[in-house]
């Protein structure tokens, strides 16, 4: 059996903690605007943004 690596494992942590953050509960909770756009527009795509974020730099730190 192969062993999952350490960037592996961080990068499937990285997707375990942004898909609650995705679900229908979390994505009904923002109403309104911000800064002129549905909030829940907003709110989707920060954290689909963020969670990208974090995993290109959990892949970049490989090496170190």
């Amino acid at each position: 059996m192969k062993r999952s690596g350490p960037i592996r494992q961080r990068l499937t942590a990285v997707a375990l903690a942004a898909l609650p953050l995705l679900t229908f509960p979390m994505l009904g909770l923002p109403q309104g605007e911000w800064f002129g756009f549905p909030a829940g527009l907003v709110y989707l795509l920060g954290v689909w943004g963020g969670a990208i974020a974090l995993a290109a730099w959990v892949a970049e730190r490989q090496g170190r």
